[in-house]
């Protein structure tokens, strides 16, 4: 294989942060994510014929080597092959993004999503900028009953060696994936959960009696409350938690969220994280690798092949965000391209023009066009999380009815 500066670097650094993986997986994990990130294809014949091409081999030796590190050992050739087991590579990525991370606070983000009738996928993603960057997943076939609770279980469980315990990690879900035992796993991991749940359930305020519809709590559009109590009359549903709730401008309906933390230590504007998870997800599909084509029918193949979408993924990503990224580091081999960006640098609190995977990739293909060489991931400098305006209106509960003070 013929040597080229930026594919001999992205391997290099591939094998550097996946050092369980044997030589020949790390390779062929670098050469599908560098193929991926550059043609914005997962589709093994494209990243096949441009790999072929820059490395001068066979379009169908290299096709051959990406089909087979997607496969089982029963479906490869030769005696020393070994079967990845993509969940050995969930801690070694999330240490990848950890080390690239500023700051020591971490959101997290459930979520589902589905292929067709084919594949149902559960993401466990880091959310950055307006991005989620997956670092353990579970494929299942579609269409199957269960709840998912040891799939979801074991992937929190599976994940903690890599964040350091002194971090402040918060973990959001949508009201679809709300459990007892959930946000149970997530407090004795020493995380905080933030999960939605629907509007028609009963709050108890700490120190009262009364059980109030949640959608007594917040009634108008800027309006919030927060407090704690147990949620769910039914025994064996209840739980005592903090209760935080908001009704945001442009929301059909109020946010109630559940968490661990102590009322003033928290704020319902956070779950507006959890959408980026859903950005992330669209990257995969439409909006960057084109997933949605994938003709595979094997939820152990997809498994692997979503490895070498999330190694693309955090790449393009962290080089997209330090274009948005004030200062730059000494060392970075990204400039401040601010000035001749324009509008296409987003300003924080402001929504995104272009998805930073895109402007990473923009970015990349310029230095291959003008100096032949690549930006390597960069540091991942997350925004402040968002907080309620101010000049919310606080809902407090005296007796009933319910009385309103403005922040």
């Amino acid at each position: 294989m013929s040597r080229q500066p930026g594919l001999s670097e992205w391997i290099e650094l591939v094998s550097t942060h996946m050092p369980h993986l044997s030589v020949p997986q790390a390779r062929v994990l670098a050469l599908w994510s560098y193929g991926i990130a550059l043609t914005r294809s997962c589709g093994r014949l494209t990243v096949a014929t441009f790999l072929a091409l820059l490395i001068g081999q066979k379009v169908a030796t290299v096709e051959q080597r990406l089909y087979e590190w997607c496969c089982d050992t029963s479906h490869t050739a030769g005696a020393k092959r070994q079967t990845l087991d993509v969940t050995t590579c969930f801690v070694p990525l999330l240490r990848w993004i950890v080390t690239l991370w500023t700051g020591t606070r971490l959101a997290l983000a459930l979520d589902a999503t589905t292929l067709g009738a084919r594949f149902v996928v559960l993401p466990l993603s880091v959310v950055y900028r307006g991005c989620g960057i997956p670092v353990a997943w579970t494929v299942l076939p579609a269409n199957q009953p269960g709840a998912w609770r040891r799939e979801w279980l074991r992937l929190l469980r599976g994940v903690r060696p890599a964040i350091p315990p002194d971090w402040t990690v918060l973990v959001l879900a949508d009201r679809g994936l709300w459990a007892r035992w959930l946000l149970g796993r997530m407090v004795r991991l020493g995380w905080h959960p933030l999960l939605r749940i629907n509007n028609g359930v009963k709050f108890r305020p700490a120190g009262q009696t009364q059980w109030y519809w949640l959608r007594e709590l917040v009634r108008d559009v800027n309006q919030c409350w927060y407090g704690r109590g147990t949620a769910f009359v039914s025994p064996a549903r209840r739980v005592d938690c903090t209760l935080v709730a908001w009704w945001g401008e442009g929301d059909t309906d109020p946010w109630f969220l559940l968490t661990d933390l102590a009322p003033e230590a928290s704020d319902a504007a956070w779950y507006g994280l959890r959408s980026w998870c859903e950005q992330g997800l669209k990257c995969f599909k439409r909006g960057g690798w084109q997933w949605q084509y994938t003709q595979m029918h094997a939820p152990e193949r997809v498994a692997r092949l979503w490895l070498a979408l999330a190694v693309a993924t955090l790449w393009m990503v962290s080089v997209g965000g330090a274009l948005e990224v004030e200062p730059l580091p000494a060392d970075s081999d990204v400039p401040d391209l601010r000035a001749l960006l324009g509008t296409a640098v987003t300003p924080p609190g402001r929504q995104r023009r272009l998805r930073l995977m895109r402007l990473g990739w923009l970015w990349c293909l310029v230095c291959q066009i003008t100096t032949g060489g690549l930006p390597l991931p960069q540091r991942l400098v997350p925004e402040p999380w968002p907080a309620i305006p101010l000049g919310a209106v606080v809902v407090t509960i005296h007796q009933n009815p319910l009385k309103n003070q403005d922040v």
